[in-house]
């Protein structure tokens, strides 16, 4: 057995022994100690739908901390699920409307999708006849004492070793932020070989791929979004540091020399201010230090007379990074104090930080409320799924339906072949062992003692190596597990063997019938149309803003360019990121698309096309700036990098969702292919900050693209691969 594989074990094995004392202790406790079935049987379900059938991610204490907060919703449940069982129609008709409520309660992030199976199956639990509302105090008796002592059990038997929080995560990006940003500060004036590289891996560990699901910041609310858009800025100031070049020698530089190290100094303190934010030191709710706004804007309005082209550039590339610098410092606020800091945050850039939880959710909701949306369509599907399952339970009076709705909920999948896979094994783990219950069963009868011995070891092996090894073998287990406990609840003979197995013949035809008829592949395809879309929409407003800035002329200052097609695509890909976070293992493998550096891209893209479309004010009214003319090589050379920029977008986009006529296309390299130069001296300072907008535009394009090509000698990636995307910036190391 190799490395990975114990370790896949012993994880198992400490979420096996959590679940089998949780469930049994309650189980018998009830059933023996005091002769209560009903409660002893709600005691062992509740306790096995939050633990072995759900997948609630995080360590235990995290697992133990929702597990909690989902007792009340465990209340309604099984209430709910009682009275509505008087009748197959009502029964049917709840199925169909709250089986949609909890799969479509997934839109809130990891935590809630990992536990939505569980709670489907407290649903189903007391939506089956008998309809006896008189026992409703034992099944709540049983259901808050079967998931009290799976609190217990989570928080305290075995703990799982800590994981690092991803504040944590971003608060050791801004220590390194601090420390890159020092060193530019100081002569050689660039970070040292081993900043460079710790630089290079904070930001990889802030990518999604990199991070537990439990940490993923994926929620609705203001402190989860800002959390996220946290690991964005830090991950941009990082990228700036690290291209940011050294003064250019000569005297020439004297002038900004000055005020470049006052910026740059002030961006590491505010980098170590945002990481005691993150960090929760006592005394960093308000900075310690002033920002680098004072600094940048001294640095913007600084004369250009006399400044050569290369110190202007710089001048730009540390505009860029203290603009990152701010941005990451609204965005840590916002995660710590939530609405709080909502009045420190430019609204544009942060539309959420004003509005209040409920909003927020809401807008969450209605953004998946659509057939667009994987959460929508996996609700759409598993409801229907269920009703019918309960419909035939009902109507046919299917003995043991439970078992049948149980099989529909766990076998269907989000993709034909997957779905086809887990029902044949399935099937084939059931027959087994459903042969192997029907021996026990014969051999032993009705000596319930010998029952009760197995069952606890039987429960353990079963959650220990069923999640290891696969469906066929879980369903195998858990068909002789279910077996042994509904024999010591009633007389048992083999048939009861017999009918497990047509259950889930029956419950895994009826998930197959309903996944067809809506059926999505997971929130990747989702993902990719949105990032290409995104891609298509930035290099819009690449051509539209390069374009306004080559025309000389009078614009409104009021009326800045809004870009709403770019925020629009922003948001919908952002919903679409969250999805895919939200799915297990679905940012994960061997070489995951770097989605995050899209979104980044996207946010770069539209703040950036904002501050160099500023102009200085001219005089010729209050609402009026006045775009200062180029010189004709500067324009052209402008727009023919913007035209690069916006075409690179382009071919990015049929990369990560390709039409068949692009689905080959290579990304070509960018390449710069004047003569450094060519653009004279005494540009605008506007042609310098666009300059080094749309350079780092193209360090955002070369990790995505790095991020979509196969490693050498491997295949074809999810993304379907690039083929000669670096070079990195080529164009401005040749300048």
């Amino acid at each position: 057995m190799g490395t990975n594989g114990a370790a896949a074990y012993a994880g198992a094995a400490r979420r096996s022994l959590r679940v089998t004392l949780a469930a049994g202790t309650g189980f018998f406790l009830f059933l023996y100690g005091f002769g209560e079935t009903v409660a002893a049987t709600y005691a062992l379900f509740s306790a096995v739908s939050l633990a072995g059938l759900s997948r609630i991610p995080g360590t235990g204490r995290q697992r133990a901390g929702m597990v909690l907060r989902l007792i009340p919703a465990a209340w309604l449940l099984v209430v709910v699920g009682t009275f509505l069982a008087v009748r197959t129609w009502t029964a049917v008709a709840g199925m169909l409307v709250i089986g949609f409520a909890l799969a479509f309660v997934a839109v809130g992030g990891p935590r809630p999708a990992g536990a939505a199976p569980g709670l489907q199956l407290l649903y189903i639990l007391p939506s089956f006849p008998p309809y006896a509302p008189d026992t409703l105090g034992e099944r709540l008796v049983g259901t808050t004492t079967g998931l009290l002592l799976l609190v217990l059990a989570e928080a305290f038997v075995l703990p799982d070793p800590p994981t690092l929080p991803y504040r944590e995560l971003a608060a050791r990006a801004a220590v390194v932020a601090e420390r890159c940003a020092g060193e530019l500060a100081r002569a050689p004036y660039a970070p040292s070989p081993a900043t460079g590289a710790a630089a290079r891996a904070a930001g990889e560990a802030l990518r999604p791929s990199n991070v537990p699901e439990a940490e993923r910041p994926a929620g609705a609310g203001v402190r989860s979004r800002g959390l996220g858009h946290t690991g964005l800025a830090a991950r941009t100031l990082l990228n700036r540091l690290g291209r940011l070049p050294a003064p250019p020698p000569g005297p020439e530089p004297d002038r900004d020399q000055e005020a470049a190290l006052a910026l740059l100094n002030a961006v590491a303190r505010s980098a170590a201010d945002t990481a005691a934010l993150l960090r929760g030191a006592p005394a960093a709710r308000e900075p310690r230090h002033p920002g680098p706004g004072p600094e940048r804007a001294r640095l913007a309005a600084a004369p250009t007379e006399g400044v050569g082209p290369a110190a202007l550039r710089r001048r730009a590339d540390l505009l860029e990074v203290a603009d990152a610098a701010l941005v990451l410092a609204a965005a840590a606020a916002l995660a710590v104090r939530g609405r709080a800091a909502a009045p420190d945050v430019p609204s544009g850039r942060f539309w959420y930080a004003r509005m209040w939880a409920p909003r927020l959710w809401w807008v969450r909701l209605m953004g998946n409320a659509g057939s667009r949306s994987v959460f929508f369509q996996n609700a759409v599907r598993t409801s229907l799924a269920l009703a019918a399952a309960r419909a035939v339970a009902g109507l046919d009076t299917l003995p043991h339906g439970f078992w049948a709705m149980l099989a529909t909920l766990t076998l269907t999948r989000t993709t034909l072949e997957a779905t086809r896979s887990s029902i044949r094994q399935a099937l084939t783990g059931t027959l087994i062992g459903a042969l192997a219950t029907a021996g026990i069963l014969s051999l032993v009868g009705t000596h319930t003692t010998v029952y009760a011995v197995v069952l606890l070891p039987l429960m353990l092996f079963t959650f220990t190596v069923g999640p290891v090894k696969g469906i066929g073998w879980s369903q195998a287990l858990f068909t002789m597990t279910v077996a042994l406990v509904f024999a010591q609840l009633a007389p048992a003979t083999w048939r009861l063997a017999e009918v497990r197995l047509l259950d889930v013949l029956i419950g895994s035809a009826i998930g197959a019938v309903f996944g067809l008829l809506a059926w999505p592949r997971g929130a990747r395809k989702e993902v990719r149309r949105a990032g290409a879309a995104l891609l298509r929409s930035a290099a819009e407003a690449v051509v539209t803003t390069t374009a306004a800035l080559t025309a000389e002329g009078v614009r409104d200052a009021e009326v800045p360019p809004e870009h709403k097609s770019l925020r629009h695509s922003l948001v919908l890909a952002e919903s679409a990121f969250a999805q895919l976070q939200s799915e297990p293992g679905s940012v994960r493998g061997p070489r995951p698309v770097d989605w995050q550096s899209v979104l980044v891209a996207g946010h770069h893209t539209l703040w950036g096309a904002g501050r160099v479309l500023a102009p200085p004010a001219s005089g010729r009214g209050p609402g009026d700036l006045h775009a200062l003319p180029l010189e004709p090589a500067a324009a052209v050379e402008l727009i023919r990098l913007g035209d690069r920029v916006a075409g690179r977008m382009l071919m990015l986009s049929a990369v990560l969702d390709p039409i068949e006529d692009s689905r080959r296309a290579p990304a070509a390299p960018y390449a710069y292919d004047g003569e450094a130069g060519t653009v004279p001296a005494g540009e605008p300072s506007g042609y310098y900050a666009a300059d080094a907008w749309l350079a780092s535009l193209l360090a955002d394009l070369d990790r995505i693209a790095d991020s979509t090509t196969a490693p050498a000698g491997a295949g074809a990636t999810d993304a379907g691969g690039i083929t000669g995307v670096t070079g990195g910036d080529v164009g401005r190391a040749g300048r």
